[in-house]
C-alpha cells in the first residue's frame, strides 16, 4: 500500500526547497517526484505512492501534478504549499532525494532519465518529439535503479 500521494510528495520538495532558498520549475519537479518514487522501489520495494508516472517527451510525468503547476511554464513554482504531514520515514527518503538530485538542473535532470531504460522502455516506438502517455512501470523502475542501488 503506498505511504502517501505524488501531491504531498511534491508539496514536500517545494517547502524544502523554498526553505533552504532553491528554486524548482514544473520540469525539475516532475523529475524529483519520479526518482522518488524510483528510488522507493529500488530501496525498499514497495510504490512510494500510487500515481501513474508517464513517459512524456521531456521525461517522466505524472500528469495530475503537471496540470496543477503547469500555469508556472518554466518559471520557478512558489513554496506556499500546506507542509503535508509525512511518517519521518518518508521524510528522510525525500530529503536524501532531494539532496542527491537538486543540484542538477531541470535540463540535466531530462537528460538523466533519458538515459535509463525505464523511461526508453515507456517511449518505445514513439518519435523522439511525439506525445505519449504510457506508464513507466513499477516493474522497470525496480529493477533498474536497484541494480544501480546493489551496484554501490
Amino acid at each position: 500500500m503506498p505511504l502517501t500521494t505524488a501531491s504531498e510528495v511534491a508539496d514536500f520538495f517545494l517547502n524544502f526547497a523554498h526553505e533552504h532558498g532553491d528554486l524548482v520549475t514544473n520540469l525539475k519537479l516532475q523529475k524529483l517526484v519520479y526518482y522518488a518514487q524510483a528510488w522507493h522501489l529500488a530501496l525498499h520495494g514497495t510504490p512510494l505512492f500510487g500515481d501513474r508516472i508517464q513517459g512524456w517527451v521531456h521525461g517522466p510525468v505524472v500528469s495530475s501534478l503537471y496540470g496543477k503547476f503547469k500555469k508556472h511554464r518554466w518559471d520557478a513554482i512558489p513554496g506556499n504549499q500546506a507542509r503535508p504531514t509525512l511518517s519521518q520515514a518518508v521524510q528522510r527518503h525525500l530529503t536524501d532525494v532531494y539532496t542527491v538530485f537538486n543540484p542538477y538542473t531541470a535540463y540535466q535532470l531530462e537528460c538523466m532519465t533519458h538515459q535509463e531504460t525505464p523511461w526508453q522502455n515507456s517511449r518505445i516506438g514513439l518519435a523522439p518529439d511525439e506525445n505519449g502517455d504510457r506508464e513507466i512501470s513499477h516493474a522497470d523502475m525496480k529493477a533498474f535503479y536497484g541494480k544501480l542501488a546493489r551496484s554501490k
